[in-house]
């Protein structure tokens, strides 16, 4: 049963990638294990309610589950969810659920302001090993670079990502022409009446992405689309994660598990995610730059494959505890 004896939270400015924010939480326990946590571009009240509250929550308090233990942040669930399976010698994948032993990757590319360029851009991922890509799209650039790429690459999975800019399915339906796997969260969250009718006139699926099994059940019940952009991220814990993949797998959907932000525990989570049985979509995880990670392995795609490291207990990657001091421009004990 664990009992944690220390907290340490470190603030880190990630050094490549626009210079992102991201929190990392240590647990220790009195065994002298370990479990890590992560939360990329935390609110301010973040910090604060690790300093002030959880860490008297947490410290000395026996648990037998992450799920009892008194934790409320993201961060710390996580590495609750890390401690509680190292000491079990269990790989966090296999305690969710999780069976796949890899998956395959999707590369994302942004807007370019040249065609020709975009495709030699997918060429070089397609040469590197990827079968599936994923555009950025936004009105004015998405009918034409999914042409051209179409084009190039007749048998390529291709998926586009439209990040809620567009108001209207009608701004989107031309580009169900060109054989498209998905359409990602064309329309803002709050908008599920709008992903219903776009999915009534395409043959892709809609891809919605929700933060809460409450959320979720909105979409489902209207039937707004066939494929949940899971986040595990954007959830307050892995096992509401856990239920919003059930939830949507029972009610026949696809999942495509994402999170490619962060120094790595993050993206190890999702990879754990992605391994449950419903998650039958290319995982998103590669989003660059690798630099920024602080554990090894580094979390990534090899020839458009994820490895999903079912040899290793907890998150399954050691974490360079001297980088992550260097890199935290704040940090403190409990």
């Amino acid at each position: 049963m664990p009992r944690v004896r220390e907290l340490e939270v470190f603030r880190l400015v990630l050094p490549f990638g626009g210079r992102q924010e991201t929190l990392l939480v240590k647990l220790t326990d009195h065994g002298g294990m370990t479990g890590w946590g992560e939360a990329i571009a935390p609110e301010a009240k973040t910090w604060t309610n690790l300093e002030e509250t959880l860490g008297a929550r947490l410290i000395g308090v026996d648990w037998e589950h992450p799920d009892s233990a008194p934790s409320g942040d993201p961060a710390v669930d996580m590495a609750c969810w890390d401690l509680w399976t190292r000491m079990r010698g269990v790989p966090l994948a296999h305690a969710l659920g999780g069976s796949r032993t890899s998956l395959v990757a999707t590369v994302r590319l942004t807007p370019d302001p040249s065609l020709e360029s975009l495709v030699s851009r997918v060429n070089q991922q397609v040469c590197a090993g990827y079968g599936h890509v994923t555009l950025d799209i936004r009105p004015g650039w998405d009918v034409e670079p999914v042409r051209a790429v179409r084009a190039a690459y007749p048998a390529l999975t291709l998926a586009v990502d439209g990040a809620g800019c567009y108001t209207t399915p009608e701004q989107l339906i031309a580009l169900d022409s060109y054989g498209l796997e998905v359409i990602e969260r064309p329309f803002a969250v709050s908008d599920p009446y709008l992903h219903a009718t776009l999915q009534d006139q395409v043959s892709a699926a809609v891809a919605v992405e929700a933060s809460t099994t409450a959320e979720l059940d909105d979409y489902l019940t209207l039937r707004a689309g066939r494929v949940l952009l899971l986040r595990p991220a954007a959830f307050p814990n892995l096992s509401e994660t856990r239920r919003a993949h059930d939830r949507a797998a029972a009610a026949g959907w696809d999942i495509q598990c994402t999170g490619g932000q962060g120094a790595g525990l993050a993206r190890a989570a999702t990879v754990a995610v992605a391994s449950l049985p419903g998650c039958t979509l290319a995982c998103d995880v590669t989003q660059p730059p690798r630099n920024n990670q602080i554990v090894d392995p580094i979390v990534g795609a090899n020839a458009g494959v994820i490895a999903v490291p079912f040899t290793q207990p907890g998150l399954g990657h050691t974490i360079d505890e001297p980088r992550v001091h260097r890199l935290a421009k704040d940090r403190f004990h409990a």
